[in-house]
């Protein structure tokens, strides 16, 4: 058993030093191709930064990112002495109206000084829904942050 343990090591390490110029050199043609990308001049520079453009996670191919997207177009001038049109509300519930929220709520008004993390567990639930949810109740002024800790208020 151990001569058959100590042949695999060893092929596995003739395997590694056998790899080893090979990752090096994908090190550094890697490192070359992004330096040649911030290059301006050629097309061929360009064309490799197209494929190299990072599109945000999730994103489809050949959209743009969201930065280059929003281009700042310029406001359209209002007529003087016409109110501006109030915005419109967006269709929904109301942040923090949920059950969720409510039972967000109970625990912190059972337990004051709870921190997300311990919420979160006690829920059941993944920590980023509550710090989405909680700060919502604390524009309700039903809680208020205290250090890490959330305390019921009123």
């Amino acid at each position: 058993m151990t001569d058959f343990l100590d042949e695999k090591r060893r092929e596995i390490t003739d395997r590694l030093k056998e790899l080893k110029p090979l990752v090096d050199e994908f090190n550094r043609l890697e490192a070359a191709a992004s330096a040649l990308a911030g290059v301006i001049g050629s097309a061929a520079s360009e064309a490799g930064a197209a494929i190299t453009r990072r599109r945000g996670p999730g994103r489809p191919r050949g959209s743009v990112s969201r930065k280059r997207a929003t281009v700042a177009a310029p406001k359209a001038a209002r007529k003087p002495g016409r109110p501006a049109k109030p915005a419109k509300r967006r269709a929904g519930r109301r942040k923090g109206s949920g059950t969720r929220a409510a039972e967000a709520l109970s625990f912190v008004q059972g337990q004051p000084g709870i921190t997300i993390p311990e919420l979160a567990a006690k829920m059941g639930i993944k920590q980023n829904y509550l710090y989405r949810v909680l700060p919502g109740l604390e524009q309700e002024k039903k809680v208020e942050k205290k250090g890490r800790g959330w305390h019921a208020k009123g």
